[in-house]
């Protein structure tokens, strides 16, 4: 099998590592080696011991028969892939922002024989979209509830472990290389997010669009919201939820407060883990590395030896996509965790609780705590809410004289 290779960082290496490293066993496994007759550059490299090219028609006009697009990005990647569909090749990719985007018409394009593998696009070396494609096909999902970036995961384990802030878990997180230098599709939600959506598509048929899903980032989370969280026995993690709620399907991204019993209160540091309810297993968690040269190159490497075996396999999953609607995001009901920063005066609680009366927002559990002589923080648990209730309940009171800064919120899973 010849495959080309878009890109040449740190997973494309990974991949020709690991292609050296277990040439027999893929030979023993497949009955054929795996053989990188090309490589995309945007300029030559002097380390690269293949055959390398700048012109992507030179390479899918040649005799490859797999395309790896590695390059990440969304346009010229879907440029490429494209080309290399017309041109009869089989392609492989990591890419979720791709996917979350254009899934459907990529699926669309696809001619009878032509494999199209994406195990790698979301958490790394956990085989998640064989699992859910393959091992519970046949069970109705009834939620999916995921840490999905690794990257978020660690600042918010060292905000917790440690007592650091978020600019000095970040930094950490940067010296360590889990964060970029710019980490914002990290930190905002929004690789979660794209990975969420791929997973949504496989579990529940639908084709979702980004600006369906709710997303918020950790970017706001401060120390404050972990004092709260240890009082109340909660962690904090960035958790992507796909549920089902009265015949439509929640898709969501966002911190959440989450008991330190449940499972996922244990998945620490850069790890991924996927917790899957459905009719027939219940509960069912996937655990591992999430990201990483070697991990995701095991992902790539799977579906380059899926090609000899499942040629005629659907991307999605599925022949029949389903009449599923995704639920609007305002209409998404939960608990909240709102914390405020007000003026210590007489009053001040009073006029929060009549605000969250208009909006028929009622408190579960309430605690203060003094930030210095003229100021505190107050705490709330609400009872369940819909979106648009809260966020016209923060709108009304960020006008409000008496609160000295932005709220913060964060949302309850039970």
């Amino acid at each position: 099998m010849k495959i080309a290779l878009l890109g040449y960082g740190v997973v494309a290496r990974g991949v020709a590592q690991l292609i050296e490293e277990n040439k027999e066993l893929i030979k023993q496994r497949i009955g054929e080696y795996i053989e990188i007759s090309y490589v995309l550059v945007k300029s030559f490299k002097s380390d690269c011991p293949y055959k390398q090219s700048t012109d992507i028609n030179e390479i899918i006009n040649s005799d490859c028969d797999v395309v790896c697009e590695l390059i990440g990005g969304v346009d010229s990647a879907y440029e490429y892939i494209k080309k290399a569909l017309d041109k009869n090749k089989h392609i492989v990719t990591a890419n979720k922002a791709l996917l979350s985007k254009h899934k459907a018409s990529i699926e669309n394009s696809l001619k009878d024989g032509q494999y199209f593998g994406y195990e790698a696009s979301v958490a790394g070396g956990i085989p998640i979209i064989k699992i859910i494609k393959e091992g519970l096909s046949a069970n109705r999902f009834l939620s999916l509830k995921a840490i999905l970036n690794g990257t978020s995961n660690f600042i918010l384990t060292k905000m917790q472990n440690d007592n650091l802030n978020y600019d000095d878990a970040l930094k950490m997180a940067q010296e360590l290389g889990y964060a970029e230098a710019n980490p914002y599709l990290d930190v905002s939600g929004f690789d979660a997010a794209h990975k969420l959506n791929i997973l949504a598509s496989l579990a529940y048929g639908v084709d979702a669009k980004e600006e369906n899903l709710l997303v918020q980032g950790i970017e706001n989370i401060d120390k404050l919201d972990f004092y709260f969280a240890k009082e109340f026995d909660y962690c904090i993690k960035l958790l992507a939820i796909a549920k089902e709620n009265n015949g439509f399907l929640e898709l969501r991204v966002h911190p959440t407060f989450i008991s330190k019993d449940n499972i996922l209160a244990s998945v620490n540091y850069s790890k991924n883990a996927i917790l899957i309810d459905d009719n027939a297993l219940g509960d069912s968690l996937y655990y591992g590395a999430g990201a990483g040269g070697k991990q995701t190159a095991s992902a790539i490497l799977s579906d380059l030896m899926q090609i000899n075996i499942r040629k005629n396999r659907k991307m999605l999953g599925y022949e029949t996509k389903s009449n599923m609607a995704i639920l609007q995001k305002e209409n998404i009901v939960t608990k909240y965790y709102l914390r405020m920063k007000v003026l210590d005066k007489i009053g001040v609680l009073k006029e929060i609780a009549s605000f969250m009366s208009d909006e028929n927002i009622s408190i579960d559990s309430l605690m203060q705590r003094a930030n210095s002589k003229d100021e505190k923080n107050i705490f709330i648990i609400t009872h369940k809410a819909s979106e648009i209730a809260i966020n016209k309940l923060i709108s009304k009171l960020e006008k409000c004289s008496f609160i000295k800064d932005k709220i913060n919120l964060i949302r309850i899973e039970e």
